[in-house]
């Protein structure tokens, strides 16, 4: 499949903007150039880009609610109520329930009065169930703090209400009209938001409730920055914002993260061989998040919880086995059911027909289907929806493509659906299987007249034009500095035209598919640079001939037997003789 590449010069305001944080803060041009694409344009805009400090979050006060919410934990631990942090079963929901059930055992709450509860993707279905409810009320409990779900619990928290159970509601969704009956609820997505970040993760939100109680009860504030890791972990997992306060929040928690993690986390750097690496978002997204997340797809989140509120590291990483084995068993199933899911296409070839993709089979594992769903949109280049399940529990995974919003398109068929959730890029649902085929036709209707043909061609965004010369170890320090990345700021990818194979670039991999790529762009070569193209090995004979060609990239640090030196990893090549963006 072709990608398409997008390249936007910056506007003359823009030039002037950039040339003046380029003059002010000494900075390499093509970095002046990146700050005005993500929307800075004063100096000391850049200054607070570049030095996240923890003194600019913003006032927890100002979220709606956050006065009732922290009164009422208040008068729980005062009345020694007994109190349920519930959450949602993926890293953001376990990652919250964690961070708000160790600081409230920090603050004195007793492991006797506190408990926490993670719904079973099988019995319980997404978010909060009456099943949950009854066993807080076995426990006692008088008040539940439920994370990364609840906004749409009405009934459930109504139910609540009626065995005298209260609720705060910590959610990052999107809302109905009508918020649910709970004494506080916390999110800034709500109509009548007062809050000035939108795009907290779940954990972000409970960060900020366990932020407000600590100001209010004068505990010291660096007790709670010491759990900033498990907010790290959410932001990169649950794909929310890199910029605003996130950006403080993901700069310090990764800082936590490489420096003193929790023993829980300890436990799962040390099983993915990451001890002696500095983590990033990336670590986060392929390795950290996947390994946390196996519990709750395959069985039971709550293991993931204990582990993360191991006490000590030798109980983190005996718990850490049981999520490994539940990690391979996710492995082969995400395999063997891609497998399936990818045959089901090619037969029926329904991408061929429809906009987007809806594909059913009653065995599959209701675990795996979102892994399924993001692989066969990145397949087909479609939006896809992945159902499983029959009777009244069939369970769907939908994944956005090409900035088709998924949300919307699911709210679109709202009234056939027993449950959903979600952002315009990820979704889930829940509904009866006689709904199934309705549904899915409704929803393709939908993709008819709302998913234009460009959204199906793959497109990469190049932030800015480089030349080789320009491709240093200064750039690469300027570059990590704007670190985290992540979504509204991604990693900077740039563009070079016109290059030439210096006479040794090769293919390379087991089965020669990728290209060690070693390339000038004067036939003097007073310029040589190397790069790694994976994946790419059909432009090789291309590339041979001496013919030019065209790079976009990342610039990377490739650190070989202790020496560093600077890479290029190339994620798509063109050729100069029919070159089009």
């Amino acid at each position: 499949m072709t990608n398409k590449w997008i390249w936007k010069p910056l506007t003359d305001e823009e030039i002037s903007t950039s040339n003046e944080l380029i003059a002010e803060l000494k900075l390499a041009p093509v970095v002046g150039r990146l700050l005005v694409k993500r929307g800075i344009r004063t100096a000391d805009e850049a200054r607070h880009f570049f030095s996240p400090k923890l003194e600019d979050l913003h006032d927890p006060f100002l979220m709606k609610d956050m006065d009732k919410a922290v009164e009422r934990i208040n008068k729980a631990l005062g009345k020694k109520e007994n109190i349920l942090v519930y959450g949602d079963y993926d890293v953001d929901g376990t990652t919250a329930v964690s961070l708000v059930y160790k600081f409230l055992r920090q603050s004195g709450c007793s492991d006797h009065q506190l408990h926490y509860y993670i719904p079973d993707r099988n019995d319980d279905g997404y978010g909060v169930s009456k099943q949950g409810i009854d066993r807080a009320h076995e426990l006692g409990v008088k008040l539940i703090i439920v994370l990364d779900c609840g906004i749409k619990a009405i009934e459930e928290i109504a139910y609540a209400k009626s065995l005298g159970i209260d609720f705060i509601v910590c959610d990052h969704h999107t809302p109905d009209g009508v918020l649910p009956d709970a004494v506080a609820v916390l999110d800034p997505k709500r109509a009548d938001n007062t809050y000035p970040f939108e795009e907290l993760s779940g954990c972000g939100i409970g960060f900020k409730l366990m932020q407000a109680f600590a100001i209010n009860n004068n505990i010291r504030m660096r007790r709670l920055y010491s759990l900033l890791d498990l907010v790290a972990v959410s932001i990169a997992s649950d794909v929310v914002s890199t910029l605003g306060e996130n950006r403080i929040l993901a700069y310090f928690g990764l800082q936590q993260l490489n420096r003193n993690p929790s023993p829980g986390l300890r436990g799962i750097i040390n099983i993915c061989n990451l001890a002696n690496e500095e983590i990033d978002m990336s670590s986060i997204v392929f390795k950290i998040g996947p390994m946390i997340n196996a519990s709750g797809r395959m069985m039971d989140g709550k293991k993931t919880v204990d582990l993360l509120i191991s006490r000590d590291i030798e109980e983190a990483e005996e718990k850490c086995l049981e999520i490994v084995q539940y990690n391979e068993q996710r492995r082969e199933l995400d395999k063997q059911i891609t497998r399936e899911a990818v045959r089901f296409v090619e037969e029926f070839k329904p991408h061929k027909k429809y906009k987007i993709i809806v594909i059913h089979k009653p065995q599959w594992h209701k675990g795996v289907i979102g892994i399924v769903a993001s692989r066969l949109a990145e397949q087909y280049a479609r939006p896809v929806v992945v159902l499983s399940g029959e009777g009244d529990k069939v369970s769907g995974s939908a994944r956005s493509y090409g900035g088709f919003d998924m949300y919307h398109a699911i709210e679109h068929c709202r009234d056939l659906l027993t449950n959903f959730g979600g952002h315009p890029y990820a979704a889930g649902l829940t509904l009866s299987e006689d709904k199934v085929e309705e549904f899915t036709e409704r929803i393709q209707h939908y993709a008819e007249e709302n998913v234009y043909a460009k959204q199906f061609n793959p497109e990469i965004e190049i932030d800015a034009v480089l030349s080789l010369v320009e491709i240093t170890k200064s750039l690469h320090k300027n570059l990590q500095k704007m670190g985290p990345f992540g979504p509204d700021n991604p990693k900077p990818i740039f563009m070079t035209r016109f290059l030439f194979d210096t006479g040794t670039s090769k293919a390379v991999g087991k089965n020669g598919e990728h290209i060690k790529l070693e390339m000038t762009d004067s036939p003097q070569m007073f310029q040589v640079k190397s790069g790694i193209a994976y994946g790419l090995s059909s432009h090789i004979s291309y590339i041979k001939s001496y013919r030019p060609f065209s790079i976009c990239y990342t610039v990377e640090e490739n650190d070989y037997y202790g020496t560093s030196s600077i890479q290029i990893l190339v994620k798509d090549i063109k050729h100069e003789d029919n070159f089009s963006a």
